[in-house]
């Protein structure tokens, strides 16, 4: 027990040293660290107040371990609740984008800006820039670019946080001969739904260099045994065309609810909810997606 109140003030300056951390990088990878540290800290640290002010005589291990599935317990809660209201609210899961005339495309952050330099080490070249507005004043930015042959597509998304910082995480995709669609990309942002058939989706969110990310996708296109095909539809249509695609697919596999009960009953289904919730604990503590 002599060691108790050290450990905890050890974890707690580094937990917020994390925290002040991660508002200059806004990192998926230290925001994990953070949690997790922050989850056993105070686990520990309530633990310690109740051994010390009498309130039970077991040992401190059972009580913060008891403590540790408490928090569990009401992070459920909170997760499942914040699920939701995200389907009872005018968001739309799947928001359709338009082009980008604003001229604010790029955020002025040195840690986002370097993938331009990167982008242009690589030849890929821009093709367009779009955004989609999600209400409430909020709008996802992204911009698009191809590699010379135009055989890798890549999607470089724009995702705020809530301290000001801006993540940048990329999507690369190719299509082959027969319509096939292959998307490796790094993002972080729990999804829970299904994916087309046709669809050939691997996410790493652990991935956060755009070279490692191409890398893989690179290794991916080898192992097809078809012939990948030039992308030569228009940015803009082709995604919001696959945005239809992945709503239409959702709701015939029950991931939503149909559109004309979505009123009454919100947006996605128990079994969805269910999904994203699934998803929201393991981005948020293992940066790990769903895998059916």
């Amino acid at each position: 027990m002599d060691t108790v109140p050290y450990l905890i003030f050890l974890g707690t300056a580094l937990a917020v040293a994390l925290i002040l951390l991660n508002r200059e990088f806004a990192s998926p990878i230290i925001a994990i660290f953070s949690r997790w540290l922050r989850w056993i800290v105070l686990s520990m640290a309530f633990a310690y107040l109740a051994q010390s002010f009498g309130w039970s005589g077991r040992p401190f291990w059972v009580l913060a371990t008891t403590f540790f599935l408490a928090w569990f317990l009401l992070e459920t809660l909170y997760n499942w609740l914040a699920v939701t209201a995200l389907s009872r609210s005018d968001i739309p899961l799947f928001p359709r984008f338009s082009r980008n005339v604003s001229g604010l495309e790029w955020p002025m952050q040195k840690r986002v800006t370097w993938i331009r330099d990167w982008l242009h080490e690589n030849d890929f070249r821009k093709s367009q820039a779009l955004e989609a507005d999600l209400g409430m004043d909020l709008r996802i930015r992204s911009c698009v670019y191809d590699n010379p042959d135009r055989t890798i597509r890549l999607q470089v998304i724009f995702i705020p946080s809530r301290s000001g910082m801006v993540s940048a995480c990329c999507s690369f995709l190719s299509q082959t001969a027969s319509g096939a669609r292959l998307i490796t990309d790094n993002l972080f942002l729990p999804f829970g739904g299904f994916y087309p058939e046709n669809w050939q989706v691997v996410r790493c969110p652990w991935r956060r260099s755009p070279t490692s990310l191409l890398h893989l996708h690179q290794k991916r296109l080898k192992s097809v045994r078809e012939e990948v095909s030039p992308i030569e539809t228009d940015p803009v249509d082709d995604m919001n065309h696959q945005q239809a695609v992945l709503e239409r697919v959702n709701t015939d596999l029950g991931f939503l609810i149909p559109a004309h009960l979505r009123d009454e009953h919100g947006k996605i289904t128990w079994e969805g909810r269910y999904r994203v919730w699934k998803e929201v604990w393991l981005l948020s503590y293992f940066g790990a997606t769903n895998r059916y």
